[in-house]
């Protein structure tokens, strides 16, 4: 009887294990979970580069301190045959869509809520561009005594100063813009958060996928800080210990940045995935000043959907197997009971 009893409860725990199988299974099958992105509304974007015009360098990274000031050298090209005369725009910009586009204030009276580099800049004269030549134009920042530690940022417009203008006083269609990235040393807070770092095929995330092609990294960051950061690093995929793809991520010059108060996202393509298997993707990302790092890593499995089926065909056989042992168990406990009692 105990005997009996013990291959009873053996044979339960065994239906137990192959259910929570079987659950991970059809989990596996149906595991696409979309990833939505929200649709960013639409901005007014600088660009580097007009029919007309060209501006170099198209951003600028510069350290002034409360108190001083110092002159940002921005070189106007007219690519046209014929002399232009251009008018110069100071403008503030806010963190636009978070794949990285800032979004101009085009407004001449209006002024970022944070961060405004605006309020620093000496207003910039008109100035007459040679037919397919240049001119340096020197913008002037002063920094007063009183501002905060931590990033300011804008951008310096150019545009025709005859044409087609908008309520901004400025032909945002034929304008270039430079951008104006400023710190002010001091103490400040630098507080970068990695967000996501999902694998996404064709902008599905999941942790398991049916082949390895198309397969990329999402990653996104948050800056929770008052100062603009560059987070650089490496993103690694690995199949046991050996490393088969390598990554290197925002380390050319200029690297992309991100805005105080704003996030950023990345799609990084992922290659090396085989047809079958576990792989790790891992990344070690550094930012900041005092070199802070990040680092993080995830499970992605390979498994192709004849696999699936045939676990499950396999999971549905051992349940049935499993059940009617059960059953013939627990018949043949009956019986013997039965036969106990009438011994006695």
């Amino acid at each position: 009887m105990g005997n009996l009893r013990v291959k009873t409860n053996k044979v339960r725990e065994i239906v137990a294990s192959v259910l929570s199988v079987a659950v991970l299974a059809f989990s596996a099958f149906n595991n696409m979970a979309v990833f939505a992105a929200t649709s960013p509304a639409k901005q007014a974007t600088p660009s580097a580069t007009s029919q007309q015009l060209k501006v170099i360098p198209v951003k600028s990274d510069l350290s002034i301190a409360a108190g001083q000031s110092d002159t940002v050298p921005i070189e106007v090209v007219n690519l046209a045959s014929s002399a232009v005369a251009v008018q110069a725009i100071e403008n503030d910009f806010v963190a636009g869509s978070e794949t990285g586009e800032p979004a101009l204030i085009l407004d001449p009276n209006s002024y970022a809520p944070s961060h405004s580099l605006k309020r620093f800049m000496v207003p910039i004269s008109n100035l007459t561009i040679p037919a397919n030549g240049s001119v340096e134009v020197p913008v002037h920042i002063t920094v007063p005594k009183t501002a905060q530690a931590g990033g300011y940022f804008g951008a310096v417009r150019f545009t025709p100063a005859v044409g087609n203008v908008s309520s901004s006083g400025a032909s945002l269609g034929a304008s270039v813009a430079s951008l104006i990235l400023l710190t002010v040393p001091g103490p400040t807070v630098e507080q970068l958060t990695l967000t996501d770092f999902s694998a996404q095929q064709n902008g599905s995330t999941a942790s398991n996928f049916r082949n390895g092609k198309q397969l990329s990294l999402f990653l996104r960051f948050q800056n929770k800080g008052n100062l603009q950061e560059a987070p650089f690093g490496q993103i690694n995929v690995q199949k046991g210990k050996k490393v088969i793809d390598t990554v290197n991520f925002n380390q050319d010059d200029p690297k992309s940045e991100i805005l105080p108060d704003s996030a950023r996202r990345w799609v990084i393509p992922l290659k090396g995935f085989g047809k079958f298997g576990k792989y790790t993707v891992s990344g070690t990302f550094t930012y900041g000043t005092k070199g802070q790092t990040i680092d993080i890593s995830k499970t992605v499995w390979i498994v192709p959907t004849p696999y699936i089926v045939a676990a499950i065909i396999a999971i549905v056989l051992i349940l049935l197997l499993c059940g009617g042992s059960y059953v013939f168990l627990k018949s043949y406990k009956r019986k013997i009971l039965k036969s106990s009692r009438r011994r006695y």
